[in-house]
């Protein structure tokens, strides 16, 4: 019944798995890539025709987590698999980007690659395995696609590459690298960083595209055995004469208009060529014209590509390695933490740090279960920042995509929530954008953090940069703009310190890079690194390293773990209490970390002193403030230390005789009280009368020391019964309804038992 082709390899020390044939049979193209034991299907389906007036390639990429395939439910109302996550849309860009530039130029036809984690294993990453199922796909649907491609994520950690590490392994280490590439050249690079040099980064991108090898090899194994036959497409150019017209009416134009510097008046000034070109073909039919349009976009791409090879000339008259105008500043913004403005150019972010406590972490629901993340870092591109009219609301996958490179840029200058206990967010919103908001992004997130007080390890700043090639002749352009990145072979962007890099990001548009390129990219991005590093620092010098009067405070504390259910009380009673009267947040966890955090530092004085009052035991001789919390004939209770209670007895309450306790004291009342005794039961008793209640201090004891009370034979005072009148046991003194009198003498220096029972 089924006609399953199966290839294995063993692979950074696992099992490598690609089948077809047994799942997914009516797409043009399905495999099951089994990894260890994480399993992911792709398949791909290709329209057979171009739909009408079509002038682009329609790739879709979908990728998707089954929270079945970790054994887990999905959380929220409807407990099933909804809108993509970040993480999703980030490994569904993964996929697009290296294997669209791998279909031949003038394919129109509509293409959905739909990758389902099936199985996983919580130990390899299933973006990989992913990656490679989507590329076999590809190969053995028959569809134009000039791959396979191969994919590897490589570590470093004590001076050596690692193949796949696994989870646990790769938070260890100092890199965490994802190349795609084909047999020839590397077609895309994404990375988080912990400052590793240029060289490093180099060899760790040459040994994944050596491991990489191998999974190409397989998947050419595979389409031996299973391929379906190659589409036969006609994308034959019989344009020639239609683009030597075009180049005759507004070629002239078009090279006048990319002098202008000015981003604004160069984009009118194409736009008035274009306007000739559809002026020309207004009365030709609608594929002509589309063809006409195109042809226009090519030969803008050929004078400007033509302009930077032969005379080295870019768009706005720089050199191939100049850098922009910067222009920063810090405090932009009077009530946030932390602000900056970053300008580049005609590229500029304003960028705003917020501090939040704990509860205000991002709670992340994925394979591995619930976790939290305490950065966070949202990139928004509204259509204004170009001059144009457009959708404006959620983020789309190339705000979430931009976002997380500039995440992974900052991530690793960090303090660690030990030495700043801080929810850290950073909002990103480009206001001008010509080429690399993303990295516009990582220099005005740095500059924000740092005037919000975050104290990173090391500032950051990042560069874009371009590459023009035709044939071995090739151009690295610095800073690229818009037009730059549009017109070129790649967009390729490089952020770091001055000790090293922390991110880096490569996209081309054409069949993979050499290592020569790369080496020439990554050499001349240091230099441009530092050029606004250097920039950056001008605005530094503004910064005090202090928090925002506006930023919350937050102190942490330790306790012993014993006492973590004194301080949260039964069912959360104490830490409610203590919330609400000193109005500081209190977060405790179960090492007995406690963090109390609030914009008042008087707040966080009286939670941290209610708390050390709950655990902290009192000391004899001490004087603490209380508060009365109940009354009774003999005295009254207090309660001190936040937690403790004690009995202040009447005969402590002030050197001359009290004869009513609600005379002089009452619930609620704030008192100061010296700790006279703690006796092994744990039962304390306290003293007004020798604590000035104004100030606090101690006074003298000038009431003279009881003699203790001589204890005769017990027959000269009666018999058992008659302690204190000589009557019987039952003779005792009582008040109305036969209760007993507690009189100053039943009790000298303290109360009876059965008065201190619980």
């Amino acid at each position: 019944m089924f006609d399953v082709k199966t290839v294995e390899i063993e692979w950074g020390g696992k099992t490598l798995k690609l089948e077809t044939g047994r799942v997914a049979r009516q797409a043009d193209g399905a495999v099951l890539a089994t990894y260890g034991e994480t399993v992911v299907l792709c398949a791909v389906t290709a329209a057979k025709s171009v739909k009408e007036g079509q002038d682009f390639f329609p790739l879709t990429v979908h990728y998707q987590e089954k929270y079945s395939s970790a054994g887990r439910i999905p959380g929220g109302f409807f407990k099933r698999e909804r809108g993509a996550t970040e993480k999703e849309t980030l490994t569904s860009r993964l996929i697009d980007r290296p294997v669209r530039p791998l279909f031949p130029e003038g394919f129109y036809n509509e293409i959905n690659v739909i990758a389902q984690v099936m199985s996983y294993d919580g130990e390899t990453e299933p973006d990989i395995v992913a990656m490679i199922a989507a590329s076999a796909a590809l190969t053995i649907s028959g569809v134009p696609f000039m791959g396979p491609i191969g994919a590897a994520r490589v570590g470093f950690a004590d001076g050596e590459y690692q193949l796949n590490p696994s989870l646990e392994v790769a938070k260890e280490g100092r890199l965490d690298l994802v190349v795609a590439a084909t047999q020839e050249a590397v077609m895309m690079v994404e990375s988080e960083a912990k400052e590793l040099t240029e060289e490093e980064m180099l060899g760790a991108v040459m040994f994944a595209h050596a491991e990489s090898r191998k999974v190409i090899d397989a998947i050419i194994s595979l389409a031996e055995k299973a391929a379906k036959d190659p589409w036969e497409i006609d994308l034959s150019d019989n344009t020639a004469d239609m683009k030597a017209e075009i180049k005759g009416l507004i070629g002239s134009d078009i090279a006048a208009a990319y002098k202008l510097t000015d981003k604004s008046a160069r984009s009118n000034a194409l736009n008035d060529a274009r306007a000739k070109v559809k002026e020309k073909f207004a009365d030709a039919d609608g594929q002509t014209l589309m063809t006409a349009i195109k042809l226009t976009k090519k030969l803008e791409a050929e004078i400007v590509r033509t302009a930077i090879l032969k005379d080295g000339q870019r768009i706005d008259g720089r050199t191939t390695t100049q850098v922009r105008p910067i222009e920063s500043m810090v405090g932009f913004l009077p009530r946030t933490h932390g602000s900056a403005l970053f300008t580049r150019g005609e590229t500029q972010a304003i960028c705003t740090t917020t501090l939040g406590t704990k509860d205000a972490e991002q709670m992340i629901d994925g394979l591995d279960g619930l976790h939290y993340e305490r950065f966070m870092l949202h990139y928004n591109f509204p259509p204004y920042s170009v001059g144009e009219v457009g959708r404006f609301g959620a983020p789309g996958r190339r705000e979430v995509g931009h976002g997380k490179l500039a995440w992974r840029a900052l991530h690793p200058v960090l303090p660690t929530h030990d030495e700043f206990p801080y929810t850290i967010r950073v909002l990103s919103d480009i206001t001008e954008s010509n080429g690399s908001s993303s990295m516009a992004t990582v220099c005005g997130g740095c500059l924000a953090m740092l005037d919000a007080g975050v104290p990173l390890k090391h500032p950051v700043s990042g560069i874009a940069m371009g590459l023009i090639l035709e044939g071995k002749e090739f151009a690295v352009l610095s800073d690229i703009l818009g037009d730059e990145d549009h017109l070129g072979d790649m967009d390729f962007k490089v952020a770091g310190t001055e000790n090293g890099i922390t991110t880096m990001q490569m996209d081309i548009k054409i069949a993979g890079i050499t290592e020569e390129i790369f080496k020439a990219a990554l050499n001349q991005a240091k230099e441009g690194r530092a050029h606004i590093l250097g920039e950056m620092k001008k605005a530094m010098g503004e910064v005090t390293g202090q928090l925002s009067a506006h930023a919350p405070r937050i102190e942490t504390i330790q306790i012993d773990k014993s006492k973590i259910r004194d301080v949260i009380g039964t069912g959360g009673k104490v830490i409610r209490e203590i919330v609400a009267e000193t109005g500081a947040k209190v977060d405790i966890d179960d090492e007995g970390v406690i963090k109390i955090s609030s914009s008042d530092l008087t707040q966080i004085e009286a939670a941290k002193a209610w708390i050390q009052g709950i655990v902290e035991e009192p000391e004899v001789g001490k004087i603490y403030n209380g508060k009365v919390v109940n009354l009774v004939d003999f005295g009254a209770f207090v309660n001190f230390m936040g937690g403790k209670d004690g009995l202040v007895h009447v005969s402590e309450i002030k050197n001359e005789r009290v004869e009513k306790v609600a005379d002089v004291l009452s619930e609620g009342q704030e008192v100061k009280v010296k700790v006279l005794e703690i006796d092994n039961r744990g039962k304390v008793r306290l003293s007004m009368r020798v604590v000035d209640q104004e100030t606090g201090e101690e006074l003298e004891d000038t009431r003279p020391p009881r003699e203790p009370r001589e204890r005769g034979d017990r027959n000269d005072r009666g018999g058992r019964g008659d302690r204190r009148r000589g009557g019987g046991r039952g003779d005792r003194d009582r008040g109305p309804r036969g209760e007993r009198q507690n009189k100053e003498d039943d009790a000298p220096g303290g109360l009876p038992d059965f008065l201190t029972q619980d």
